[in-house]
């Protein structure tokens, strides 16, 4: 007779977060393609208005999550992670959908700060399995729950783009919003969570980092959480206008950008999992010290190509270095950190990649107005370079720390 056994409740809750991931990845992705597109619509603006408005528009989300996000971190570790993912549902349910009916440019711009401020459903998806993930499998269960965004994040402008094209560049708007009310369903009633409260004041007021053992470590995580933020958005800005620069203006710039811009999550999609299983096994630091060096020697190449589809094979191999460096920072934060301060730490990291996707666009602009597009690869492989440094002198100075410590 065969024994049946019992899916554990992380498992599960693994799951249904991943879908939850992969729906706020593709709501969130659905818009932001065509938000330039859509200020335009709401007035006849001259060039440099549009952009800023347009650059309002993106950065004031990240802005204020970053601004937020240690609040509710705290929030979290006393009330527990499923209260803020509902939070995070419900906020972003609401705010997209009325993004959509926005009458205005300032209406919008305030909506979508209004909507960083309710965000963190990702940060706290990780957090909760954080907090429930067997230590030995942290880095493949890591791995697996970023495939869910990433997934979504891919889907999301193609169906975006279809949707707006036909119907208008208010549909995405709503959609997401209607996606984001399916996120809430599905954590309210799939998601458990058997969480137990902090019951000692002193623990709840003192610094999140103050149990933590290897806390350069932690930081080094945090800090190289937002130095791969600002390597992968910095392309953003430019990646369609260095298309079109290649192609000398010539064929489908649109899809051929698209195509592009698609490669790096296709390969931390396929190559995430696998990254996260092998750092289980070899240890996190080395898998993140190899995806550095090869990051950075796949941004430099870059510099030199004459033609889309050397972009494109090169685009693709940093997606697999990205798969072997954001998932893998989470699993040492969840290594390292003690359970009752789990959710301030991870909130911190969703601090720091909200400022590395404000501060990645903005340098990518300047470099690239005032040198030129292939500068930014340039640039990118510097912040990537520093990263490598700043975790290496973190692991060989917690690694002396630890052994004068055992003297």
């Amino acid at each position: 007779m065969v024994k049946h056994t019992k899916m554990p409740q992380w498992q599960r809750n693994l799951y249904a977060l991943w879908v939850g991931n992969f729906i706020t990845g593709a709501g969130a992705s659905m818009s932001l393609p065509f938000l330039p597109l859509f200020i335009s619509e709401m007035g006849n603006f001259p060039k440099w208005e549009l952009t800023l408005y347009a650059g309002l528009a993106f950065s004031g989300t990240f802005l204020s999550q970053a601004i937020v996000s240690p609040f509710w971190g705290k929030l979290a570790d006393r009330t527990g992670r499923k209260p803020m993912l509902m939070r995070a549902a419900v906020g972003m349910t609401i705010t997209a959908t009325l993004t959509g009916f926005s009458p205005n440019v300032w209406v919008l711009i305030a909506l979508r700060v209004i909507q960083g401020g309710f965000s963190g459903y990702v940060n706290n998806a990780y957090a909760l399995i954080a907090s429930e993930v067997p230590m030995e499998k942290s880095g493949q269960t890591m791995g697996t729950l970023t495939t869910g965004n990433v997934t979504g994040t891919l889907i999301g402008p193609i169906i975006g783009g279809y949707i707006a094209g036909i119907f208008g560049y208010r549909i995405p708007f709503f959609m997401f919003g209607g996606l984001m009310f399916l996120a809430s369903i599905t954590t309210l009633f799939f998601v458990k969570e058997d969480f137990k409260p902090l019951t000692n004041a002193k623990s709840e007021q003192q610094s999140p980092f103050a149990g933590i053992k290897h806390v350069r470590v932690v930081w080094a995580m945090i800090l190289s959480s937002m130095l791969i933020q600002a390597a992968t958005t910095s392309i953003n800005p430019i990646i369609s206008l260095f298309v079109k620069e290649l192609m000398h203006n010539r064929g489908n710039v649109a899809m051929a950008s698209g195509v592009i811009a698609a490669l790096p999550g296709i390969a931390t999609l396929l190559a995430a999992p696998q990254l996260g299983a092998l750092g289980d096994r070899i240890g996190p630091r080395k898998v993140l010290i190899a995806g550095l060096i090869f990051c950075a020697a796949m941004f430099v190449p870059m510099f030199f190509v004459t033609s889309v589809v050397m972009l494109g094979v090169f685009r693709f191999l940093v997606g697999i270095s990205d798969a072997a460096l954001l998932p893998i920072t989470q699993a040492v934060m969840t290594l390292a950190t003690p359970q009752e301060s789990i959710s301030r730490i991870f909130s911190y990291n969703q601090s720091a990649q909200a400022i590395g996707s404000v501060v990645g666009p903005m340098l990518a602009s300047g470099v690239a107005g005032i040198l030129d597009y292939r500068y930014v690869f340039l640039m990118t492989t510097g912040l990537v370079l520093i990263n490598l440094a700043m975790v290496v002198w973190a692991y060989r100075a917690d690694y002396k720390t630890v052994k004068v410590g055992k003297k």
